[in-house]
């Protein structure tokens, strides 16, 4: 997508003030027709178009926040989502849910069908197929019209943006940590999120404990698909090795590793310890056992994420301050799926 020009962008290459180009775009009598003319001509080379989100944030605030989430299944999402709509009730803000399906083609066209003046700023999550082309320009092009974006969760390193994340990386290393501490020694790792920022961060934890405690990295034991479809085509071979725990990076991973494991024969945690990115009501209350998890702290993330959108949009006129990334810890709730210390 190629991103439009601001009226900061056109005056600046046509060394004149912004309120000359805007007079200029509306046809107002205080500017000369050969500047007008000049004016128009360039804008519409340069891809310019009227910012009506622009509009509405000084004079007429939709008082509605955009909020694209990249599936409505997954239980994180929907914690993330009550937070947010927690502190937009409470600011006086309307919301607005879509989903993206994990879909590029949906994520530009939702950002574009809402960025007509029906929303004043958005909160999002990445999409699965943006991440995987690492195709971002449709977000800088949003933010450029005026339009302010908060991610979290999934973010995208080249935006700039408030970002609300967890420590993905420290709270894989610790939990990998927690299981050597436990005695295990053929730590097995499964992902299924393997395409996605916060799977590599949580992987690369994972490999930073094995590397802190002399643990030689068995590839055999390693399991990083970008699917569910595919770690479950998959996951079976995990157990032909002497597996003795099992580090899981989604609440669908964490799942298939339970179930395995006592399909397969296996007690749990007597013989396998798993821990899970997981804290969906499955994980803690349906699973017997139930799962120790990395909490994600979803409805805190929503939370912080709409306040940071919200402090944004009503920052006074002329006042921007820096973007910000704020990183929420995560927790290790322990359950029966692993061996006590």
């Amino acid at each position: 997508m190629k991103a439009k020009a601001t009226l900061k962008q056109i005056a600046k290459e046509l060394g004149v003030s912004v309120s000359t180009v805007s007079k200029a775009l509306n046809d107002s009598p205080e500017i000369s027709e050969q500047t007008k003319v000049k004016i128009k001509e360039y804008a519409k080379l340069k891809n310019y178009k009227p910012n009506v989100i622009g509009l509405n944030l000084k004079n007429r605030k939709t008082k509605t926040i955009g909020v694209i989430i990249p599936n409505i299944l997954n239980s994180f999402f929907a914690k993330v989502f009550s937070g947010i709509e927690k502190v937009a009730d409470k600011k006086g803000y309307n919301v607005i849910t879509c989903i993206s399906n994990e879909s590029l083609e949906k994520e530009i066209h939702t950002l574009e069908m809402l960025s007509n003046g029906t929303i004043d700023g958005f909160i999002l999550s990445v999409s699965e197929e943006a991440q995987k082309l690492q195709d971002y320009n449709h977000f800088s092009a949003i933010i450029n019209d005026g339009t302010p974006i908060v991610m979290f969760d999934r973010i995208a390193d080249e935006v700039e943006c408030d970002k609300v994340v967890v420590d993905d990386f420290d709270s894989a290393l610790n939990s990998t940590q927690h299981l050597i501490n436990l005695g295990c020694k053929n730590i097995a790792l499964i992902s299924s999120v393997d395409n996605l920022s916060v799977g590599k961060l949580r992987a690369d934890g994972y490999l930073k404990a094995l590397k802190d405690n002399n643990i030689p990295v068995n590839e055999k034991i390693i399991l990083r698909t970008d699917s569910e479809d595919d770690m479950k085509a998959k996951i079976d071979a995990i157990f032909d090795n002497k597996v003795d725990a099992i580090f899981a990076l989604d609440e669908n991973d964490s799942v298939a590793a339970l179930r395995v494991s006592l399909k397969k024969g296996f007690k749990v945690p007597e013989d396998i310890s798993i821990i899970g990115f997981a804290d969906g009501i499955l994980a803690s209350r349906r699973l017997s056992p139930s799962l120790t998890t990395v909490s994600q702290h979803g409805i805190e993330i929503g939370e912080v994420a709409a306040k940071k959108l919200i402090e944004r949009l009503e920052e006074p006129e002329g006042e921007t301050s820096d973007y910000e990334t704020i990183i929420i810890k995560t927790k290790l709730k322990e359950r029966e799926s692993t061996r006590k210390a």
